[in-house]
């Protein structure tokens, strides 16, 4: 157990791989006394609410001293039922356990399939493709916002590693100063000027349009004659694209690699045909609507087990 973070759950059974290993003097262990306890039993009830209440309940201290104390622990009790119901317990959340772990584990490796999958369909449509300059095919248009005090305005970030974009929260006017917002509209080409070279830009939804973000977003308008926003967005996402944003971001401090307007407009983009475009964009909505479909899964099959030991231990 941390004596620091064993309020927040942060305590486990050592496994086969790390016996003989050491810890700091803030990390007590306890034995297990197998005869009355299972071990595997233990491991299960420690995921458990109440289990976490008790290290809680065995903590104390100032705010930035909170520590665990053992004999407060140690008086804890348990409900501990008969060694053969703890063994039955055991197979049967192992079972689910290892259920979900490999649909969890055909999950991954149907995305790594589909992400593959759209990589090479990118490919194709791109290899003889002609190219053209961002500030020709998707040039920088500005919004400005006139602010008002008694206005609430609904802002937007774009999350990095393309997680898309996400609602902040509400900005009153009376409360902005000298931030200045921009309007952001459907279709646009989103990108965060301080995090564009790990991939914060994303393509503006319908449920975005009519929302602001702050001066450090730069919106693109796509050229409809020429390439579609989700084309423009997913090559500049790739290590292709990824690594122009980042020779356009100079600087050697997180905050201090800056998208300027100029580079950005100076990325040279592969232009495939329309009808090309369109036929990777249909795929690429299909295989957005799976990905979805294995996050839903994934929501419900991290639920289970949770749910599963408050039915057991509850």
């Amino acid at each position: 157990m941390s004596r620091i973070d064993a309020r927040h759950g942060a305590f486990g059974l050592v496994p086969p791989e790390l016996d003989g290993a050491v810890v700091s003097g803030d990390f007590p262990s306890f034995d297990v006394d197998s005869d009355q306890l299972l071990p595997d039993f233990m491991s299960w009830l420690s995921r458990t609410e109440p289990f976490v209440a008790a290290c809680k309940a065995a903590s104390e201290g100032s705010t930035n001293r909170v520590r665990l104390k053992e004999d407060r622990f140690l008086a804890s009790q348990i409900g501990l039922p008969p060694v053969s119901e703890q063994r039955r317990i055991v197979v049967r959340l192992s079972a689910v356990a290892d259920r979900l772990a490999a649909r969890q584990s055909a999950l991954h490796e149907q995305q790594a399939d589909l992400d593959a999958l759209l990589r090479a369909a990118f490919a194709r449509i791109t290899a003889d493709a002609p190219r053209a300059r961002m500030g020709e095919i998707a040039p920088l248009v500005r919004r400005p916002v006139e602010i008002s005090a008694d206005v609430v305005y609904a802002e937007i970030g774009a999350r990095t590693f393309g997680r898309g974009l996400f609602a902040k929260p509400a900005l009153p006017g009376v409360t902005l100063t000298w931030q200045k917002l921009f309007r952001i509209a459907v279709g646009d080409l989103v990108i965060s000027n301080i995090k564009a070279w790990e991939g914060a830009l994303a393509v503006a939804g319908p449920e975005h349009d009519g929302k602001v973000a702050s001066h450090r977003y730069l919106t693109c308008v796509a050229d409809s004659a020429r390439i579609m926003p989700n084309v423009l967005c997913f090559f500049l996402q790739s290590p292709e694209g990824n690594l122009q944003i980042q020779t356009a971001s100079p600087g050697s401090a997180d905050r201090n690699r800056t998208l300027a307007q100029a580079r950005l407009e100076a990325i040279e983009v592969p232009v495939p045909s329309l009808d090309a475009q369109c036929w990777f964009v249909q795929l690429h909505t299909k295989i957005t609507a799976l990905r979805a479909h294995h996050t839903a899964i994934t929501t419900d099959c991290d639920a289970l087990l949770p749910a599963l030991l408050a039915q057991i231990f509850g």
